[in-house]
């Protein structure tokens, strides 16, 4: 009896699985299209402001041939937002991305420790974030008593940035697994480029 129903449980799960499987490429679907408007925004203003970060790229963060480092950055995060959208070549694209983001992430917001925002309730609050507490509470108690302030945190509370590698290392972990999962099966340009691939190749298996 026990062995029938642990049987009757594994042809159940097996056929689960077998299901969802079809379904496999949405979630690598989301990452690519969540991600596309993030790196397309991120590579357009390095071009359109390009004065201003090539002396970021060179001043502030120190790296050589600046102007080379903004046009291949921009090329990276522009052109490979359009591939990741389209789902082409996501293995390959997503290299200079992870490097771009590491790079952020390590030169950009690395003193700033991990939070993007100043929540000083965070257990990763770090003093550059316990400072800013007393600086939000005098910006809040100055727009209380010279301002509308019900009206002026209508759309949001006041909060400070903190500028941190939160983000870019999310972005980070999010390309690595399109980096080892690809595309995502039926929903990616690669999965049908691949399709085709195996299917010429045994046409010219058989006429050998």
């Amino acid at each position: 009896m026990v062995r029938q129903i642990v049987s009757t449980f594994e042809k159940g799960y097996s056929w689960f699985l077998g299901a969802i499987s079809h379904g496999s490429g949405l979630p690598l679907l989301a990452l690519r299209i969540y991600l596309f408007p993030i790196m397309l925004q991120s590579g357009w203003k390095k071009f359109v402001n390009f004065e201003y970060h090539l002396e970021w790229f060179g001043d502030s963060l120190g790296l050589p041939f600046p102007w080379l480092m903004v046009v291949l950055a921009g090329l990276a995060e522009f052109g490979g937002a359009i591939l990741l959208l389209i789902g082409w070549f996501i293995r390959l694209v997503t290299i200079p991305l992870m490097i771009t983001m590491l790079v952020a992430a390590f030169l950009v917001h690395g003193d700033n420790g991990w939070l993007t925002l100043s929540d000083s309730s965070s257990w990763l609050a770090n003093e550059r974030v316990m400072e800013a507490k007393p600086k939000k509470a005098e910006i809040i108690r100055i727009v209380k008593e010279h301002g509308d302030y019900k009206r002026l945190t209508s759309s949001g509370r006041i909060t400070l940035l903190n500028n941190g590698m939160q983000l870019a290392i999310t972005y980070f972990v999010m390309l690595l697994v399109l980096f080892f999962f690809g595309g995502g099966r039926y929903v990616s340009v690669d999965y049908w480029l691949s399709k085709g691939l195996n299917r010429w190749k045994l046409t010219h298996d058989d006429r050998k």
